[in-house]
This record gives C-alpha cells, sequence and structure tokens, in this order.
C-alpha cells in the first residue's frame, strides 16, 4: 500500500486519485488561513516553485480542528491562499485528521510517521506543548497530528519517507526534497 491508493476530493468537491501524482515527490500538508504558522505559506510557495520543473508537488489538506483557525468554505481558503500568499499548488476541499472522521488519507499518514516532538528553538514550542498536555496529557507517545502545518514527505514510488512537525524549519525540508529529488 502507498498514497497512490487513496482518493480524496479537490476544493470543488471533484474526486481525485493520489495515482495523479504517481513519480513526484509529494509534500502533503493540512493547514489553516489564521494560525500563528500560516505564513510558512510563503515558504511552501517558494519551493514550489524552486522545484516544481523537478517532479516536487504540495498537496495541501485545509483543516479546522485546530483552534478552529480554518474558518470559511474551500472557495474562501482558496481566495485567501491566492490574494494574500499566491498560492499555485493544490489545495483540497476541507478535511478532518484526527479522530473517527479522519480522511483515510491521514489515517495510513499518521500510521507510517508517528510524532517526533517540536523543535524546541522554535518560538511558538511552548504554546504548543501548553495546549497540547492540557487537552492531552499522553500527546507525545501517539501518532495523532497535534496542530496546523503538520507535513508528510513522500518519495517517487508514494512511500511516506518523513513526518515534519509544525515548528521543523523549512530549510530542513528543503534539504530532505533534495535528497529524493
Amino acid at each position: 500500500m502507498n498514497i497512490y491508493d487513496f482518493n480524496v476530493n479537490d476544493a470543488y468537491g471533484t474526486e481525485v486519485s493520489l495515482s495523479e501524482y504517481a513519480g513526484n515527490v509529494i509534500l502533503i500538508i493540512n493547514s489553516a488561513t489564521k494560525c500563528g504558522f500560516t505564513p510558512q505559506y510563503d515558504e511552501l510557495q517558494d519551493l514550489y516553485e524552486k522545484y516544481s520543473n523537478d517532479g516536487f508537488i504540495i498537496l495541501d489538506f485545509p483543516c479546522n480542528q485546530f483552534g478552529h483557525q480554518a474558518p470559511g468554505t474551500n472557495e474562501e481558503i482558496i481566495s485567501f491562499c491566492d490574494s494574500r500568499y499566491g498560492i499555485t499548488f493544490p489545495i483540497f476541499s476541507k478535511i478532518e485528521v484526527n479522530g473517527s472522521n479522519a480522511l483515510p488519507l491521514y489515517k495510513y499518514l499518521k500510521s507510517q510517521k508517528s510524532f517526533t516532538g517540536f523543535d524546541p528553538n522554535h518560538p511558538l514550542t511552548p504554546m504548543l506543548y501548553s495546549a497540547l498536555s492540557r487537552t492531552d496529557p499522553d500527546y507525545a507517545s501517539n501518532s495523532e497530528i497535534k496542530w496546523n502545518f503538520t507535513k508528510f514527505l513522500i518519495d517517487r514510488n508514494g512511500s511516506v519517507v518523513e513526518r515534519f512537525e509544525p515548528t521543523t524549519d523549512i530549510a530542513v525540508i528543503e534539504s530532505r526534497i533534495q535528497e529524493l529529488l
């Protein structure tokens, strides 16, 4: 099994087979438009522009499960991403990443790569530790998505090779992308 076995809905409700992206290096993210990590869209768009001609793509899945920071319709989210950050990589339908209604793709991603911790030097790490320990004292030992802008790196064969928490520096992610390209 790999990610090519999954179908998802684009932002307009059309079913898309992830096999359409076979042969590419893929970065899958769960995003939010009103989050402290939302400015990462700038760096993500830069990565996409830099490597898309080499077979790299980003697949963006908005999620409102963390602090209700992805309000609005799919169309409003796309409009925000376009006007604010010039996003040109695919944005899919808003989803859930945890719980019984989690998108099957995300259940699979979490089964492949678990939580490895936040960057202790990131300025938002203390807030994340505080918020998570209040809602789930055992958060560090499960594979659930912890917050917006968690990223999964997929190789050209559709295998999940790495999970990056939202506090991971984009330069670290870029280095891993370069290795796979």
